[in-house]
């Protein structure tokens, strides 16, 4: 005769056998489901444990992944110019409906998109993605598919494939998303977010600007704001900058990877360092007060006569030059500058601005020294891609939040464009105690373009906007730990607060740090 124990250890196999039974059959019963304007095009069970490659090269493995059904389609297929194929791509990853936490989040995209990433929520989530926490997660492609790699930029000869990557996808995805949600569980997600970084930084401002309901919680990291004004700053005005006082080759143009040599470079961090690392009451390597850094390059610039522990004065020129940002024959901002940090002198992932090599995003940096900005700043607008509306009093009425952070190291967009729109808020909504009720910015000492660098730059934002909308818990600090500083640990402080170490305690520990 068979044990009680046997038969109840049995008894639970088969009822875990019937359940993942169960889920197969209701994430195969989604390529059923009729949405109008949308092709359910594959639905497959995950088994939990799966593990995926990270999203860029380099990047660690994102998992194991929770037992989950995918959902990939196609909205609005369609055949553009020349025939070409067009249709918004998107992925819905649904846990379990006994795991689900009843909230929905949206991962934002990269470069030009093109791609649709594995729906895991893993962006700015710290160690643990949105899909391993309970959410059901969707990504998209916004409209195209990518041919030459994350910056194929191609697609925009179509003008639906152009509006649907400027502003219109990311919503559609997100009604559809919602749909295939409601469907599954049976019952609506009580939350919505949306987390990106570079573009999806971008599409994150653009939703809370243009689709204020969709979202209850937004954030927005180190965003590709105003695309042509920035490619205008690190393409043309801070090279040109530098082939004024780069050395030159044997046919007399510029060698801009011999701008500076290791040795100026070190001269440079350490009188950087020396100004104002310890401003925030300890000396780490790092500046948490860049706002109050008085560092000016002309301290290290070479006397009459002298070469050593100095750098040449037309290299110096030529640094403040750059890092002021491009003007117009005005003397007029066309960009802002960038922030003296301790991660432009990386060389990986990205190069810092101090590092540049010869290659930039789109190929070979130019060897110009001479620009006409006016003339270069003229079409460098495209108002359907930027972000520029600061009327948030839709989002902010319907109970949004919207989190900014911004690497004080990123060399593709300055961290000071996005702090100007923050600050901009104020004025149209309420003033900035009012807007610090619904908006915080965060930055982020060291950290290159959405990671990287001397920096801290692992730190969980999807906890920090769905505690702020679902508890009322206002992020005051988000603490980050990093690969680059092992056992550390610091608070990110909204600004305009910075974190200062409170004079006693482990300086390795957040705990001993306040936000002054």
């Amino acid at each position: 005769m068979m044990k009680c124990g046997t038969w109840l250890a049995l008894a639970a196999v088969c009822f875990v056998c019937v359940a993942k039974a169960e889920a197969a059959d209701a994430c195969a019963g989604l390529s059923d489901l009729k949405i109008d304007g949308v092709e359910i095009t594959k639905t497959a069970a995950v088994p939990a444990g799966t593990t995926i490659p990270g999203p860029y090269p380099g990047s660690p493995a994102i998992g194991p992944l929770p037992a989950h059904c995918r959902v990939d389609g196609v909205i609005n297929r369609r055949k553009g110019v020349g025939g070409e194929e067009f249709g918004i791509g998107f992925a819905v990853a649904l846990p379990e409906k006994s795991a689900w936490n009843g909230d929905f989040m949206m991962q934002g995209g990269g470069g030009g998109n093109g791609t649709v990433g594995y729906p895991t929520g893993a962006n700015n989530a710290g160690d643990k993605p949105a899909l391993v926490r309970g959410f059901a997660v969707a990504s998209t492609d916004t409209g195209h598919k990518a041919k030459t790699g994350g910056f194929d930029f191609n697609f925009m000869h179509d003008q639906q494939a152009y509006l649907d990557f400027a502003f219109m996808a990311n919503a559609e995805v997100a009604g559809v998303a919602k749909q295939i949600i409601a469907h599954y569980y049976a019952k609506p997600a009580a939350y919505a977010y949306f987390v990106g970084c570079s573009t999806g930084g971008r599409e994150g401002m653009i939703l809370s600007q243009r689709y204020p309901t969709v979202f209850n919680g937004i954030v927005s990291g180190d965003p590709a704001m105003r695309t042509g004004r920035s490619n205008l700053a690190i393409a043309q005005w801070i090279p040109v900058a530098y082939n004024q006082a780069s050395p030159k080759d044997a046919a007399g143009k510029p060698e801009l990877d011999k701008f500076l040599t290791d040795g100026d470079r070190k001269v440079f961090m350490d009188a950087l360092l020396k100004k104002c690392d310890a401003k925030d009451g300890v000396a780490d390597g790092m500046i948490f007060d860049p706002m109050g850094c008085d560092f000016d390059p002309a301290e290290v610039a070479c006397k009459a006569g002298a070469s050593d522990g100095c750098i040449a004065p037309e290299k110096v020129a030529a640094i403040k030059k750059a890092f002021a940002g491009p003007k117009n024959a005005y003397g007029t901002e066309i960009y802002p500058g960038f922030l003296y940090d301790t991660g432009i002198v990386a060389k990986a992932p990205i190069s810092g601005l101090l590092n540049m090599g010869t290659r930039g995003i789109f190929g070979p940096y130019t060897t110009a020294t001479e620009i006409d900005m006016d003339k270069a700043a003229l079409n460098s607008n495209d108002p359907l891609v930027e972000p520029a509306s600061t009327n948030m009093s839709t989002f902010s009425g319907n109970g949004g939040k919207l989190i900014f952070f911004h690497g004080d190291s990123d060399p593709w967009f300055s961290p000071l464009d996005t702090l100007e729109y923050y600050k901009s808020l104020a004025e149209p909504n309420g003033g900035a105690e009012k807007v610090a009720t619904w908006s915080r910015m965060f930055l982020v000492p060291g950290m290159g373009h959405c990671g990287g660098g001397p920096a801290l730059d692992n730190f969980d934002m999807l906890s920090a906007v769905v505690n702020w909308v679902e508890k009322g818990t206002a992020p005051d600090a988000v603490v980050a730990t990093g690969k680059a500083f092992p056992g550390r640990s610091r608070p990110l402080c909204a600004y305009p607060e910075h974190a200062q170490y409170a004079g006693s305690g482990d300086t390795q520990d957040a705990r001993n740090f306040q936000c002054k």
